[in-house]
């Protein structure tokens, strides 16, 4: 499983969990304290953190509106971009993988980044007009 939390100042570290699957309990204890200290040092105190809809993300102490694929920097652009950079025929073990995904994530142009948080701004907008409707 990987993480990797996304913000107008850039990427955090990719949290890569080789070993167990995800679930909600872990997700809890193991990935939202790096993205709580990510998003402070990259953004001080006051941000908000939004995450998606994978299964150990819905339990119902991280809740999250249901339509929100549509606002999630990742699923519309950034790994679609990080999947373009990455170099497949290189990777034939999971450790490749994983250093593939570490190397790729610093390939991402900056305002690439920008572009698609400030995406987000807009799409909110959208899925307020159309009453949590999902975006076409």
């Amino acid at each position: 499983m990987v993480w990797l939390g996304v913000c107008s100042e850039g990427f955090s570290v990719p949290v890569i969990f080789e070993d167990e699957s995800m679930d909600a309990q872990r997700y809890i204890d193991e990935v939202l304290p790096i993205a709580l200290e990510c998003g402070n040092e990259m953004l001080g105190e006051h941000w908000t953190y939004q995450q998606d809809g994978a299964r150990p993300h819905i339990h119902y102490l991280n809740r999250w509106p249901p339509n929100s694929p549509d606002l999630r920097p990742f699923d519309y652009s950034l790994w679609n971009e990080l999947a373009k950079l990455m170099n497949w025929k290189k990777i034939t073990t999971k450790e490749l993988l994983i250093q593939e995904i570490k190397h790729s994530v610093k390939k991402i142009e900056k305002e690439k980044i920008l572009n698609s948080v400030n995406d987000f701004t807009k799409r909110l907008r959208i899925i307020k007009e159309i009453g949590g409707e999902y975006v076409r």
